[in-house]
């Protein structure tokens, strides 16, 4: 099993394992997550665009409950612990990547953050927020915050503090980048390289691509297409909602 430093090769020990976890203590980052402000909307704007999208993954949820996919069948409505997940468009043989929308938990309302985590292949995220939300992106490495791609009020606000729930005696840092409301962000997640999401509020979808989907499946001898299946975990439990829900850390603030 590899620990974060090599790019190639079987990454998870149990392939179907949705819960497996890696030693934080030994994980090292292979690269950097690259964060792209976007745009900014007017508060009705994103609210009606965030509505929009995560109402798919409500009413897949919803079929998906009255009628239960097929065992053998490919399940498009899943969970991560970020969020409800549709699966918008699945992948097919001779297009290795899929698409999926993730309607975001509110994390001070369930007072549970996400675990660190990292996956067996890249990612494109895009994140969106509406009124009253905000969402904190995490890495164990500094994230590349790029120029913005249109007009933007303000810097995004960073910081570092310390990642929760590691074992007693072990400090790792963990880099911080703030989405504020209304607003749209792109994230480029190399394979293997941690992160974190967690929103703060109501309001927020991601629109996620995964490039190597099928790939990811061979690679790793995947018994099916579950995303859970393809996530590294490198905490053994979630945290309180007080470890994730602060959006600055006065006593570490700093840009990167």
């Amino acid at each position: 099993m590899t620990h974060g430093t090599e790019t190639t090769g079987r990454m998870k020990q149990s392939p179907d394992h949705e819960d497996e976890i890696l030693d934080v203590r030994r994980h090292q980052d292979p690269g950097r997550n690259r964060l792209t402000p976007v745009v900014q909307l007017p508060p009705d704007v994103a609210l009606s665009v965030v509505d929009a999208l995560a109402g798919l993954v409500r009413a897949a949820h919803h079929t998906e409950q009255t009628h239960p996919t097929p065992a053998g069948v490919l399940k498009q409505a899943q969970e991560f612990e970020e969020g409800d997940v549709f699966m918008l468009e699945p992948p097919f043989e001779g297009f290795f990547a899929d698409r999926y929308l993730m309607d975001f938990y509110d994390t001070s309302e369930r007072d549970i953050c996400s675990r660190m985590h990292l996956h067996t292949g890249l990612r494109f995220v895009r994140m969106m927020t509406g009124p009253e939300t905000t969402i904190r992106v995490s890495s164990l490495s500094p994230i590349t915050v790029r120029p913005a791609a249109a007009n933007w009020t303000g810097p995004l606000r960073a910081f570092t503090d310390a990642l929760p729930g590691t074992p007693t005696g072990v400090h790792r840092d963990r880099h911080n980048v703030i989405v504020p409301p209304n607003s749209w962000v792109d994230m480029q997640i190399p394979r293997g390289v941690s992160h974190q999401f967690n929103a703060v509020g109501p309001n927020a979808v991601i629109d996620s691509v995964h490039p190597e989907e099928s790939i990811e499946t061979l690679r790793e001898g995947m018994s099916g297409y579950r995303m859970m299946a393809q996530t590294i975990f490198l905490a053994k439990d979630k945290s309180p909602a007080t470890t994730c829900a602060n959006l600055t850390d006065p006593s570490s603030s700093t840009r990167h």
